[in-house]
């Protein structure tokens, strides 16, 4: 794991359907005066990359990589919401060197052999975004107006099917100990811990972390629109270097 004390560059990776334009808020409030910021788009949601349905979890973790590299030997923090979890699992797991703190948003990281959408069908080549009132039932739309949820539908694209499909492979321990703060927004930090101890299986990962930090958000599952001010001072004080 990277030693160096130079400031840190953050990068932030938004989860399914949605590109760097998603942390345009975060980032107007973010306190950069100490700290780099760099959202990025994974491969796959540029709606302007004709071969964009093809694209795989490795193409995004490599991605991911490429970021890293151009960052000037600057320590990185990944910042990752929802459905970035899994390219940015396998980040960890191939480089852990090079993160020196993780900060999952209403996410957590996968397990070994994780797979989004096993029963996908083969005919499809992408997911679109649901309709709101089917994506209201798996994850909270708490907080986002009616310009948020206009401009997600309008810039929203359709989720690959083979980052969809695609089991994370996961061999190297000592992605278990990086430096990892869970941002709990949809379920508190109290629920869960409790689901941690109950071996849920959407957190078993968590529970083989050496090092957690638990702070709550309360807000819907895209807390970058909802509350993307107070989002921006949690990402921003995990930036901070230890006193």
């Amino acid at each position: 794991m990277t030693t160096t004390t130079s400031s840190p560059t953050l990068v932030l990776i938004a989860g399914h359907w949605l590109g760097a334009w998603a942390w345009n808020e975060v980032l107007e409030h973010l306190d950069t005066d100490h700290t780099r910021a760099v959202a990025m788009t994974l491969p796959g949601l540029d709606g302007d990359d004709t071969d964009r349905a093809e694209k795989t979890l490795d193409d995004q973790a490599a991605s991911i990589r490429d970021v890293i590299a151009q960052q000037d030997d600057h320590p990185v923090i990944l910042v990752a919401h929802s459905g970035a979890n899994a390219p940015v699992s396998l980040i960890l797991d191939r480089h852990p060197e090079l993160v020196s703190r993780v900060l999952w948003v209403d996410s957590g990281p996968v397990a070994d052999g994780s797979v989004f959408a096993p029963d996908f069908p083969e005919d499809l080549e992408e997911l679109p975004l649901p309709a709101f009132d089917v994506l209201g039932q798996q994850a909270s739309l708490e907080g986002l107006s009616a310009e948020a949820l206009e401009r997600f539908r309008a810039r929203a694209v359709p989720e690959p099917a083979p980052v969809l499909r695609q089991p994370v492979e996961l061999v190297n321990e000592s992605r278990r100990s990086v430096p990892t703060t869970l941002v709990c927004c949809s379920i508190s930090g109290e629920q869960v811990v409790e689901l941690i101890q109950a071996g849920h299986p959407m957190f078993a990962e968590v529970a083989n972390l050496e090092d957690v930090d638990i702070i709550d958000l309360p807000t819907g599952h895209w807390p970058m629109w909802s509350r993307p001010r107070d989002l921006a001072e949690v990402i921003g004080s995990a930036a901070k270097p230890a006193v």
